[in-house]
Parts: structure tokens; C-alpha cells; sequence
């Protein structure tokens, strides 16, 4: 059973508050250290991950009211004697797997959903990887092109900035993906004037639009929640949402350099409908696990952020399934 410690730096005056914490059933083990310099005190408290938010939040309450206070989350790989897991009460609600709470999901995001010199760079290799596989209509290529492509992390922090009200989140994640897949479709372009227009298998692909394409996608956008959530392998589920964005971006900005504007059309239709169904089922997941802020006021925020992006994501998921029946007839 992976175990968290809660570290939390507080003066003298908190003890009592921070001890109370201590006292719910659900923290397995605490400890305080000797005062510091400065006279705070450090209060380790060992608990299980399903029960890391309900203490955060408790602990939060703290920082409200105390400028000298801070938390740290340390992960542990393992501990001796083993702690064996609590059979919950028939009474008790079930409590989600071992998830990242809050806060680390913020953190997590935020620093992959920002447009950074790094992203920018990953994004156009993989852009030029992933032309030269599908003009050579090579699969090896195409899917190297997809372990770089640094797509999964924009899409995550537009469905937690949403999920949360954050504004600004939400704000760099749409500026992030914006940036990817302009990035990618631009270079595209750029190097259809470097070869002789023709289409292979690779390319043809991306033009065939599917209610399996839409499964995939909403598949791949689940998935990516999920994975994160959960510490999971994020890495292998970023590959499958790459799979969804990264292909269709270049293929468009392949047939658009080469005045194919039906191949064009059909590929970013499919862009669209993979981009929709990524973000409406990782908000969807969010909601579902039960992510939101702690504050009233941030509340009723996140409250009117999640309507206003449910009926954008929800509109535009019924207008690609017209579209792909239109599509097909």
C-alpha cells in the first residue's frame, strides 16, 4: 500500500489545531520534530492516498489563518512493518483508488500545460517525425513521432482549469494547444513544398472519419485523467492521445501545402472530433472522481466554469457525431 507524509511547519500556537487533525481515524501514524530556529514546529503525518485530500483540506484550514505556515507532500516508496490495509465499515462510502489530490494535480499540469521552450521543440520534432513516417508511409516513424509529442499535458490542465474555475489555468492551456497543433500544421505545410504531392496508407488513414475514431478518442481522453489521477503509466497514455492529435494536425498541413482540399477537409474534421472528445470525457472524468476546489467562492466558480464548458464540449460532441453521419452518407 503506497503511504503519503503530510508535512506541515506551523508555529506553536497551531499545535492544538494540527493535533486534531491527527486524531481522525483515517491517519495511520504522526510525528513532531523538535522546534526550529524560528520556533515553528514540523508535524509529519503518515496517511493512505485515498484519505491525502479530506487531511489536506483539514490542514488547509491552517494555512488560511497563518502566514508562517506551510505544507509539504512526500511521497513514500515503503515502510517498516508494513501497514496493512483497514477493511472500511459497511456504513463507510467506498473512497477512490490511490489518486493525487488536488493540489498535486494542479502542480502536475500546470508545469506541462504551459508553452515552454522545451514543448515547443518536442512538438516540432514529433511534427517532423511524424511527415516524414506517413510521406514514407512508415509506421515505425509515425509512432516514434507520437512518444515525443508532448500534446497529453495542454489537453489535461484545459480539463482541470475548468474543472476548478481557474481561470488563468485554463487560459495557458488553451494558449498551449493552440500553439502545438498551429505548430504542427505549419511545419507540415512548410515541408509539403518539399516533396511532390501523393498520399500512402499513413496519410489515408488520417482522412477515414469513423464513430471508432470518436471511441478512441474519448477512450484516449479518460484514459489520460485516469493515469494521472492515479500515478499510473501517464507516459503510454500521452502516446495515445498523441495518436489522436498529432497524425490528423500533420496530415492537414500536409494537404493543405499540396491544395488537397477534400483530404484537407476530411483530416480536420477528424482533428475535431478527436480534439472534443479528448477534452469531454477527461472533464467528465474529473468530475466523476470528484475534483473541485475546497473554498465556497472558488466553488461556485468551478460550479459555472464546468456548466459553461460541459454545453461547449456537449455541443460540439453532437455536431461531430452529425458530422461523421454526414460523412459516411
Amino acid at each position: 500500500m503506497s503511504l503519503k507524509v503530510l508535512e506541515i511547519i506551523a508555529p506553536r500556537s497551531e499545535t492544538d489545531a494540527i493535533e486534531a487533525v491527527t486524531a481522525a481515524p483515517e491517519i495511520v501514524d504522526w510525528w513532531r520534530t523538535p522546534p526550529l530556529e524560528d520556533e515553528r514546529f514540523s508535524t509529519h503525518i503518515m496517511v493512505t492516498p485515498e484519505h491525502v485530500q479530506t487531511t489536506l483540506d483539514g490542514l488547509q484550514k491552517i494555512l488560511d489563518r497563518c502566514a508562517g505556515a506551510r505544507i509539504i507532500i512526500h511521497s513514500i516508496e515503503t515502510t517498516l512493518p508494513q501497514i496493512e490495509a483497514k477493511t472500511p465499515a459497511e456504513d463507510q462510502k467506498p473512497s477512490h483508488d490511490a489518486s493525487l489530490s488536488r493540489e498535486e494535480l494542479f502542480e502536475a499540469v500546470d508545469r506541462s500545460g504551459r508553452i515552454t521552450q522545451t514543448y515547443l521543440l518536442l512538438t516540432a520534432l514529433s511534427a517532423i517525425v511524424a511527415a516524414i513516417g506517413m510521406i514514407e508511409n512508415s509506421v515505425a516513424a509515425v509512432i516514434g513521432a507520437m512518444v515525443i509529442a508532448p500534446l497529453l499535458g495542454p489537453n489535461l490542465a484545459l480539463a482541470l482549469g475548468t474543472t476548478l474555475g481557474d481561470i488563468d489555468l485554463s487560459r495557458r492551456a488553451i494558449l498551449a494547444n493552440l500553439a502545438g497543433l498551429g505548430l504542427a500544421i505549419g511545419l507540415a505545410f512548410i515541408i509539403s513544398f518539399l516533396v511532390e504531392p501523393h498520399t500512402s496508407a499513413q496519410l489515408l488513414e488520417r482522412t477515414e472519419i469513423s464513430y471508432g475514431a470518436l471511441i478512441l478518442a474519448l477512450a484516449s481522453g479518460a484514459a489520460a485523467v485516469l493515469s494521472l489521477s492515479t500515478g499510473a503509466a501517464a507516459g503510454l497514455v500521452g502516446v495515445m492521445v498523441a495518436v489522436a492529435l498529432m497524425p490528423p494536425a500533420v496530415a492537414l498541413g500536409l494537404f493543405l501545402g499540396w491544395g488537397d482540399t477534400t483530404h484537407a477537409a476530411q483530416t480536420a474534421l477528424l482533428l475535431l472530433i478527436n480534439v472534443t472528445a479528448i477534452n469531454l470525457s477527461a472533464k467528465l472524468v474529473l468530475v466523476l472522481r470528484g475534483v473541485s476546489p475546497r473554498r465556497w467562492p472558488e466553488k461556485s466558480r468551478a460550479k459555472q466554469s464546468s456548466r459553461w464548458s460541459f454545453a461547449f464540449w456537449g455541443i460540439s460532441f453532437f455536431i461531430t457525431i452529425a458530422l461523421i453521419y454526414l460523412a459516411k452518407h
